[in-house]
């Protein structure tokens, strides 16, 4: 074990072996080398070869015995024994967490161990003098030479791309800083990064810049799963389950153009989050969603058109994604599509009936990321759930712990972890050295599926120093959120239903040109919200809508008072806004007349309803509207009486 100094000697002969032992980097064994490829592997092979050595040199002497005692405690945790599930339980209980009793007990004893080697390694873990030979050195040995040639034999544009990056200092120590690239694949983030500053001078800098790189990192080639979960979880048949966000035609460059340049405009047209232009480099990795960026233009009007009041919403860990909760109910035995024939999005779908936990978590994160919130899946056994970003830290959504979740190839608690150690930016400074040591010198990773276990001695050195940080810092942890709506409606707490306050005119009915008369949302007898009737502010706050709601329980009036200058029959209409087909509403005029109104299916656009024919008579008139239980939600923004000749 000893001072962990490669000498000279050793280090040639070792190089090829060492960078092939990152399990994350993805390197296709079909993609051959050229006699050009084997040449560009052999000249990055040199490279790293070259930093390793100067890296060796520079490594300080470590106690053998304390690394002894540290890799001996650590080599522990990942021997403690499985815990025993006699019920069979669907969701085992976990091995490598720390609610395991012998697993806490053995991360424990490392703990104790290591804390003996942090002043051994502070020296370099606390210098910046290193960086820029690590971050390259790291990176090279995650993309390994021969990914790098891989990419690089394409053509000539491709080998520049890998030139130009390998010779940027400054431009690699920031790719490092936020991650590297997914799957190693640099060259392929680098692409699509130079594709999107190609087409938008605002990436070349400042906050865009670092959304387009963080972006690129996380979706290098864009073929990431839309349905990252089988059929079952879905609650569809296996021969609809898409497989690619990618379209035929268009490549992973088109892709990531269109959709950088849709949220920098958004951004830009104040209808992004307000927090987007404060999170770390890392958060901006997680801002893309899996979905075609027709789902986001949608799905942003929709929501500002039917629930605005989901956009406001000041618990950030409801922000946005309430309107699953409200809006797709969980549901068994749905067929998708519900209705063919008018050829929905799956989105548009997924709110006619709901669905099981894969529609409620697929709605749940197109609804944060399409406003800019940092936003990850979060799949666990037999169940598909949510996370995302909130000023207080990640948060869980729809499903259980951290501990029993994993997404993308990594584990909820390892991820998790992470995004506490962050928020530490100069303590994570010494975790990321001591990675890029480990990555440089080819050692293994700590097992990204399994919390805390396996790496080599740098490598499991940071990921002590991430519970060190959480640890000294006490960086608090955020419960699970609608935990219990995972295969549920029934919330554990009664949400608390705001109150708003409206002005004069928009609470005043208003006679206009041609005997029309317009009956504001706001004009209600009552404007006391409910958890069946809401009124909230229209998204550009000017006017006051009133959403009629799924949930709440049993019926309620929407109750309107008007002063008809004379008798005579009208025209009336409705301005609304639905998300789901086949529905209605009923209005009761003066106690009396009873009528039946069809809502249509705007898909989340404001429409008028056909006109139905009312006579009102001169004076008061009681307008009185509901819908028969079990309903869907329907929003109303102000009814229009138009004289009938």
């Amino acid at each position: 074990m000893g001072a962990h100094k490669i000498s000279g000697i050793v280090f040639f002969s070792l190089v090829i072996v060492l960078v092939g032992l990152d399990s994350s980097a993805s390197i296709n064994p079909d993609v051959a080398l050229t006699g050009q490829g084997e040449a560009l592997q052999q000249k990055y092979a040199g490279m790293l070869g070259a930093i390793q050595k100067e890296i060796a040199g520079a490594v300080p002497a470590v106690d053998e015995h304390k690394e002894a005692a540290f890799m001996e405690a650590h080599a522990a945790v990942e021997a403690v024994p499985a815990q025993p599930n006699p019920n069979g339980s669907k969701i085992a209980p976990p091995r490598y967490a720390p609610c395991h009793t012998l697993y806490a007990i053995a991360q424990s004893n490392a703990v104790i161990a290591v804390a003996a080697l942090f002043s051994d390694t502070d020296a370099i873990l606390a210098s910046d003098s290193l960086d820029a030979k690590l971050a390259k050195g790291a990176l090279i040995a995650h993309a390994t030479p021969q990914g790098l040639a891989a990419f690089a034999q394409q053509g000539q544009a491709q080998a520049e791309l890998i030139d130009a990056l390998l010779n940027d200092d400054a431009l690699i120590l920031q790719i490092m800083k936020m991650g590297g690239a997914y799957e190693g694949k640099y060259g392929e983030a680098m692409q699509n990064f130079r594709a999107i500053q190609a087409a938008s001078k605002r990436a070349h800098e400042g906050m865009f810049q670092r959304f387009a790189l963080a972006s690129c990192l996380e979706h290098p080639d864009r073929a990431v799963p839309e349905n990252d979960m089988t059929a079952a979880e879905l609650g569809i048949a296996p021969d609809d389950l898409e497989k690619t966000a990618i379209i035929a035609g268009r490549t992973p460059a088109d892709v990531m153009i269109e959709m950088y340049m849709n949220y920098e405009q958004a951004y830009l047209d104040g209808i992004l989050d307000p927090a987007f232009d404060s999170y770390t480099d890392f958060d901006y990795r997680f801002i893309f969603p899996e979905f075609e960026v027709e789902h986001v233009i949608w799905f942003r009007e929709m929501l500002r058109n039917y629930r605005p009041d989901h956009i406001v919403n000041p618990d950030t860990q409801w922000r946005y994604c309430a309107v699953v909760r409200t809006d797709v109910p969980y549901t068994g035995g749905v067929r998708r599509p519900v209705r063919p024939e008018l050829n929905l999005s799956r989105f548009q779908d997924y709110f006619l009936e709901g669905g099981i936990c894969g529609p409620r978590a697929f709605v749940g994160k197109l609804s944060t990321a399409a406003f800019g919130i940092p936003t990850r899946g979060a799949r666990q056994t037999g169940h598909a759930a949510m996370s995302h970003w909130t000023p207080e830290g990640w948060t869980t959504v729809f499903g259980a712990h951290w501990t029993f979740n994993n997404w993308r190839g990594r584990c909820g608690l390892d991820f998790f972890l992470e995004t506490q150690a962050r928020r530490d930016p100069d303590q994570f400074m010494k975790v990321l050295r001591a990675q890029w040591l480990g990555d440089a010198l080819g050692e293994k990773k700590v097992n990204p599926m399994a919390y805390g276990v396996g790496g080599g001695f740098w490598n499991a050195l940071a990921f002590y120093k991430k519970l060190a940080i959480v640890e000294e810092a006490r960086i608090a942890a955020l419960p699970p959120t609608g935990e219990e709506l995972a295969e549920s409606n029934e919330e554990a707490v009664t949400t608390i239903v705001d109150q708003i306050e409206m002005t004069p005119a928009q609470q005043t009915i208003v006679f206009g040109d041609g005997g029309v008369i317009t009956i504001p949302a706001g004009a209600a007898t009552s404007t006391v919200n409910t958890r069946k009737i809401r009124f909230m502010k229209t998204i550009d706050g000017e006017q006051v809508q009133v959403h009629y709601a799924l949930t709440g329980g049993r019926p309620e009036l929407l109750k309107y008072d008007l002063e008809a200058p004379k008798a005579g029959k009208y025209a009336l209409t409705a301005r609304v806004c639905t998300v789901t087909v086949d529905r209605e509403f009923m209005l009761r005029l003066n106690r009396r007349t009873l009528i039946d109104i069809p809502l249509p299916y705007t898909k989340g656009m404001w429409e008028d309803t056909k006109p139905v024919e009312i006579e009102v008579k001169e004076g008061r008139n009681t307008l009185q509207f509901t819908a028969e239980s079990p309903n869907k939600g329907f929003s109303i923004k102000y009814f229009t009486l138009t004289p009938v000749s």
